[in-house]
């Protein structure tokens, strides 16, 4: 099967009807598995020792001062791509929120109850919750709130569940204060996030209306899950949840049609937590309000899904990368924990303790408050499993075209087939990542801040898009393109030698003249041989291999020795017929500097003969 091969699953629509889920419905908070606010002693037993850093975290914010988002600051990502400006205050406000909703569920005393008043009125009071970058999901593509377009994205979605939740918890609170309270976050909880979702089929990430392209990415089960936990919280009319469950349902299961069945995530693992992760959410959040009647943990498609987070998982915190993905891990133990659990992973859930008892991960917290509550509800089941993570010595995703080998002693291996114009898209088909005991030396820089640029027509001018500046050959002086036609073919791959190979001809523009590029990659105890074989249609240019490194490096003709921290590799060439270069490139961006330091190396080998035809041989010894 091909990258991006769409099946017509429908797992979740397929044999229900808005009726039949009528009947199965949960309503009023009878799903609900935590304690009522007023439940002292259940929040106790939940909370255990965790209760008092909970608390702590409230306090920290009782002075906590909410940030007004100005005009200026929507326009700004318009003017000059900037979407951080209404970004971080809008984050600020949701963070304090989120501390000040946990530790009143924790004390149970009202101590909190007069900030929490004030961060729900404030949210009331704004036009939209959605993000300046996605605002232009408005039908007049533009970035300032529009009173009379209620649109939803990511942002307003996650906002939209904590306040459902706030709802939830507190209302008979807040009535106690003044009842007008509550009766305006029902109002702007409906207006802003159910009536939108109920009756507008235009939005990209529902998926009704196809892309041109075909994608669907994280958006669909993160926002359809933000969505139905509204609904879920809000609305005790059966009939009508039903047919809101089941649009969910068959919007969700665009998401699941769209994934490869080795359950590889072509964002990365960056993007997990948001993708897998939030179908997860959903998955269990489904099986919640239907009472167990409505599971799909048993298929294997999402098993897949799942275990493809223990698998990229190199060690010490850093993980394969390919896309737009960071190098290092973000993902909370507790949810590849619960994940694992519900689709009966050792695997997963034994990565889960590793990672949560590795970083002592103490108190989940965060804006999710469904992911708060549910790591809080499975923590003390979590901290008593066997904290276990190996690599594998091969994993394949033969649709998505992933590959991984270990040698079993320190190299680690990962080679990317695909094609260009996967979600979160580098021009990147065919790279390759190499750690040396857990620590990348041949990387993937990934990306840096988002702008409106990263999203845009102009987003293959950043240099972290380009295949230029991956672990990739530029042939004829080109590079490769941005198309859902330019990918790596004719992959074949021998597990018992750690071995694959692939084309990458069809990843090149026309003008490349390329008639046939072969690249191999051969992982051995302490040495990966990279192989290029080509036979072009006539030469234009002398061609280039890129390689992106960090740390120190040193050259002599024929050996390039890199050193970074406390890992060596020597990369071997052929200097009577490559000439070599290196390129620092400083990183100002935080993004990537956050990641690597100061800077990272290009070494680019350029080729001194003209011939058409001919086989080179790149040795990295480590």
């Amino acid at each position: 099967m091909s990258v991006n091969a769409s099946v017509e699953r429908n797992m979740l629509s397929t044999g229900r009807s808005a009726t039949m889920l009528s009947e199965l419905l949960l309503t009023s908070g009878d799903w609900v598995p935590y304690p009522s606010y007023s439940n002292r002693a259940g929040w106790d037993v939940l909370l255990g020792d965790r209760k008092a850093n909970l608390v702590k975290n409230g306090e920290s914010r009782l002075d906590y001062t909410w940030k007004v988002i100005p005009a200026t600051a929507y326009l700004e990502y318009e003017r000059s791509g900037n979407r951080n400006i209404m970004q971080d205050p809008n984050s600020d406000n949701n963070e304090a929120l989120a501390d000040l909703l946990m530790a009143e569920l924790a004390e149970g005393k009202g101590r909190f109850l007069d900030q929490i008043i004030n961060g729900v009125f404030y949210n009331c009071e704004r036009t939209s919750w959605v993000l300046s970058a996605h605002l232009p999901l408005q039908l007049s593509t533009r970035t300032l709130p529009d009173h009379t377009d209620s649109v939803i994205d990511l942002g307003s979605g996650e906002l939209g569940a904590m306040l459902a939740w706030t709802y939830f918890f507190f209302n008979r609170e807040f009535d106690r204060v003044n009842p007008i309270i509550s009766k305006r976050l029902y109002k702007e909880l409906y207006d802003k996030i159910i009536i939108p979702y109920r009756t507008i089929d235009r939005y990209w990430w529902m998926a009704f209306v196809p892309r041109e392209d075909g994608m669907v990415n994280n958006w669909n089960p993160w926002t359809n899950f933000n969505c139905l936990q509204v609904i879920a919280l809000l609305e005790n009319d059966k009939v009508q949840m039903g047919k809101d469950v089941y649009r969910s349902m068959v919007s969700v299961d665009k998401f699941i049609n769209y994934v490869n069945f080795d359950g590889a995530c072509e964002e990365g693992p960056s993007y997990w937590s948001h993708a897998a992760g939030k179908l997860y959410d959903y998955l269990e959040l489904v099986k919640m309000i239907t009472n167990g009647q409505v599971n799909l943990f048993g298929e294997q498609i999402i098993r897949n899904m799942g275990e493809y987070i223990s698998r990229s998982y190199i060690g010490n915190g850093w993980v394969v990368n390919f896309a737009d993905a960071s190098a290092q891990f973000s993902t909370s133990g507790g949810l590849v924990y619960r994940y694992g659990k519900a689709v009966n992973s050792k695997e997963m859930m034994q990565f889960g303790a590793y990672l949560d008892q590795r970083n002592q991960s103490l108190i989940p917290s965060g804006t999710d408050l469904f992911r708060t509550l549910e790591s809080l509800r499975y923590y003390d089941e979590l901290m008593a499993t066997n904290a276990v993570h190996r690599p594998a010595p091969v994993t394949t995703y033969p649709e998505t075209q992933f590959y991984y080998f270990s040698d079993e002693a320190t190299g680690f291996l990962a080679v990317k087939g695909g094609y260009n114009a996967e979600s979160h898209n580098h021009n990147d088909a065919g790279t390759f990542s190499l750690w040396v005991d857990k620590l990348p030396l041949f990387i993937d820089a990934g990306v840096g801040t988002y702008t409106r640029q990263t999203f845009g027509p102009e987003r293959y001018t950043i240099w972290t898009m380009r295949s230029a500046f991956h672990n990739l050959p530029s042939i004829n002086g080109k590079e490769q393109v941005f198309g859902k036609q330019y990918k790596a073919t004719s992959i074949k791959v021998n597990e018992s030698k750690k071995s694959v190979s692939m084309e990458l001809a069809g990843a090149y523009p026309a003008e490349t003249s390329v008639k046939s590029w072969n690249r191999g990659y051969q992982l051995s105890k302490g040495k990966l041989v990279i192989t290029d074989k080509f036979l072009l249609n006539e030469w234009k240019a002398p061609h280039q291999l890129h390689f992106m490194v960090w740390g120190h490096i040193e050259q002599k003709p024929g050996k390039i020795s890199i050193h970074t921290k406390d890992k060596k590799a020597q990369l071997l060439y052929d200097a009577g017929n490559y000439d070599y270069q290196l390129e620092t490139i400083e990183l100002t961006d935080p993004r990537l500097s956050r990641v690597w330091g100061n800077e990272i190396y290009r070494i680019t080998l350029t080729n001194k003969s003209k011939k058409r035809q001919s086989t080179s041989h790149i040795t990295i010894l480590y």
